[in-house]
């Protein structure tokens, strides 16, 4: 890929790419999305269900979208540097629940998606996390979350979040 400055930057890159991402995982569940227009409350992603089976019709799930190719996996779970403002804006008990999602892409962009006649694949994984009634932090720049690796969020686990939204629960 060649490096013309009419190309974005790396950021802006992984902006997009993990955008892309939940997208598609949002498609197969069978949500839409929407954006707002201004992310300054650490939300930029919605997603919106129609109906809906609990005691809350047109269950929302708000979505904090980080993508990073650092080396951030351990055994059992990712660590990951957040901001302290996205912390304390995620930890909030805001009317539509909102969730961290960290999207791990390999290090070198070619590798983020692999294209045959039969397959697009999309590397590497989204996982989530709700920061919903954390702690106060003494830290000043960002706080190290831990995300385990089993929240993977794929569509059957964006249905469930959905559900257990749709009937009052947290993600």
């Amino acid at each position: 890929m060649n490096n013309n400055n009419n190309l974005m930057d790396i950021n802006q890159q992984k902006e997009q790419f993990s955008i892309t991402y939940i997208r598609a995982i949002a498609a197969v569940a069978g949500y839409s999305l929407y954006r707002p227009e201004v992310d300054n409350d650490s939300v930029d992603l919605g997603i919106v269900s129609r109906g809906g089976t609990g005691k809350i019709l047109s269950p929302r799930l708000e979505l904090q979208l980080k993508c990073t190719a650092r080396e951030i996996l351990e055994e059992n779970y990712l660590k990951y540097p957040l901001s302290l403002k996205n912390y304390n804006d995620l930890k909030i008990n805001a009317l539509v629940p909102r969730i961290l999602v960290v999207v791990l892409v390999p290090e070198k962009i070619t590798d983020w998606i692999k294209q045959t006649e039969s397959e697009l694949c999309l590397r590497y994984c989204a996982y989530w996390v709700s920061l919903r009634g954390s702690p106060d932090t003494e830290n000043i720049t960002n706080v190290t979350i831990e995300i385990p690796r089993s929240n993977q969020l794929t569509p059957d686990a964006l249905q469930a979040i959905i559900e257990r939204i749709s009937f009052g629960d947290l993600p």
